[in-house]
């Protein structure tokens, strides 16, 4: 049997053409970026974020707010709402941080405008947040074993109120 260099060079372009469209990335994928830009995931919210962290806000909680920015290493995962200054320490609790909710000084340029994207204020910006952080893998804290990290920011409001963020990846 003889082949030619018209049928190899035919065979060899038809591979590569079904090698690229095999691996090409599926445009209804969440995670189809062009490698480089993050984005907002318009179908997530609230619940997804709750779901990721498993951190449900309390009953009677209100201005609960979600969002799930798509990112090419690592999405993140908001989440804010208003409840009891006791129900915050008692999320922060669960989280099982390292050392308690404190107000720290900002001595670094806040990671973008995150929250702004809930229509918040950023909370390493607001005078007097408290925050936290925690990695649920080294508390060993299997019902977050998926989460690396998860920052806490608890703003005093009035009334015994508290707004809470939370940031996770």
């Amino acid at each position: 049997m003889t082949i030619t260099r018209g049928a190899l060079l035919i065979a060899a372009v038809a591979a590569t053409l079904l090698l690229s469209a095999c691996s090409s990335p599926d445009t209804d994928d969440r995670r189809a970026t062009d490698g480089r830009a993050s984005r907002w995931d318009e179908n997530a919210g609230a619940p997804e974020a709750s779901a990721f962290m498993n951190v449900t806000a309390p009953k009677g909680a209100t201005e609960v707010k979600g969002a799930v920015q798509i990112n090419p290493q690592e999405d993140i995962y908001l989440l804010s709402f208003v409840t009891s200054e006791k129900n915050a320490e008692g999320i922060a609790a669960d989280l099982r941080p390292e050392e308690p909710l404190k107000v720290k000084t900002a001595d670094f340029a806040p990671d973008g405008e995150l929250f702004r994207h809930l229509q918040l204020a950023e909370p390493q910006t607001l005078k007097g947040a408290r925050s936290a952080g925690v990695c649920p893998p080294c508390a060993k804290d299997d019902r977050r074993k998926n989460v690396q990290w998860i920052d806490i920011y608890v703003q005093a409001l009035e009334g015994d109120q508290a707004r809470v963020y939370l940031k996770a990846f």
